[in-house]
């Protein structure tokens, strides 16, 4: 069970990100939703010869990944000393009266299998970061409105480029924070395999509801 579990759980993971990207070229989805309004937004920006703006709203979105990647530091920290200390966080786990009976290797894997995704979810959280200041310096660089360089075509290239960086940056963010709605599915493995499959199933029941099926969603298309 604990094997079918772990099993559900990658699957789950790995799976539903390959099925929400390509879900999202043919359906509405949270994240092609607002891509679009990245795209409309970069092509504004190139008629304003004052980019403060653009440039404080990347910045005031690159806080979020910033946040959870310095929260991510230290919950891995948090779980490199309950590794150390295993033996007596087994011990409470074990004294609980509806958690299933586990080996001390077992118990282990599991602190392992988490540690491992909040890793994971750092360097994403990271990658959006530097992604956003990439976004940035396109915005810099970026001729001003009078240029006579700007022609139509070249707005509409350098704001399908620019909102593209964008929303890598979003995607990556996206992909942090998925990886955190997961870990929610290994804490249910603490108590029981057969918790951590249903946790799992819920997870990714919540997520697809977000994505594409929220009011949210239904707000920015119309």
């Amino acid at each position: 069970m604990d094997v079918l579990a772990l099993v559900c759980l990658f699957t789950a993971w790995v799976g539903y990100t390959i099925f929400a990207h390509r879900r999202s070229h043919g359906f509405p989805s949270l994240l092609g939703s607002t891509n679009r309004e990245r795209r409309q937004w970069m092509w504004r920006a190139t008629g304003r010869d004052n980019r403060l703006f653009d440039g404080a709203v990347v910045q005031n979105l690159s806080t979020s990944p910033s946040f959870f990647a310095s929260t991510t530091i230290l919950i891995i920290g948090g779980l490199v000393a309950v590794l150390g200390a295993s033996n007596q966080a087994e011990a409470f786990m074990r004294d609980l009266p509806f958690a299933a009976r586990t080996s001390m290797l077992l118990f282990d894997l599991k602190l392992v299998v988490m540690l491992g995704m909040f890793v994971f979810a750092f360097f994403r959280f990271t990658w959006s970061m530097r992604q956003y200041g990439f976004g940035t310096l396109l915005l810099a660089s970026a001729p001003l409105a009078e240029d006579p360089y700007w022609t139509d075509a070249t707005r509409d290239a350098f704001a399908e480029r620019a909102g593209r960086v964008v929303g890598l940056a979003a995607e990556s963010f996206n992909d942090g924070l998925r990886t955190y709605y997961m870990s929610f599915a290994v804490m249910a493995w603490f108590i029981s395999p057969v918790a951590a499959i249903v946790a799992t199933v819920c997870v990714v029941w919540v997520l697809y509801q977000r994505e594409f099926q929220s009011e949210m969603l239904a707000l920015l298309n119309r």
